[in-house]
């Protein structure tokens, strides 16, 4: 059976994900990605797939990337504080780990 649609590779990289497979999902989603640059689920996905792969640098141009359009988004937000983190920019993370944590209503 062929894949021949962005949702149909989009549940194929979710099932690579789920089975922490998460580079061959990047790979996946980058392609779903080129379909529909536009949507922030797949963008997150992607993020969520590059950091747990050690892709850290694109994780974070991923992350970037949804703040820049979804500036509310809490949970990118603390994604990106938790890259930068990885990445031992603790300095850098602070912030943003601040800010996900006051838009999630708790303590940081």
């Amino acid at each position: 059976m062929a894949i021949n649609t962005a949702a149909d590779e989009y549940r194929l990289a979710t099932f690579y994900f789920e089975s922490k497979a998460y580079s061959d999902a990047a790979r996946m989603l980058e392609g779903v990605l080129a379909e529909e640059p536009a949507n922030l689920s797949v963008r997150l996905l992607l993020a969520r797939s590059y950091y747990h792969s050690a892709q850290l640098s694109r994780a974070e141009a991923e992350l970037r990337r949804i703040l820049d359009a979804a500036p509310a988004e809490d949970y990118a937000r603390l994604m990106l504080g938790r890259t930068l983190e990885r990445q031992g920019r603790a300095e850098e993370a602070r912030p943003h780990l601040k800010l996900a944590a006051a838009m999630a209503g708790e303590e940081f």
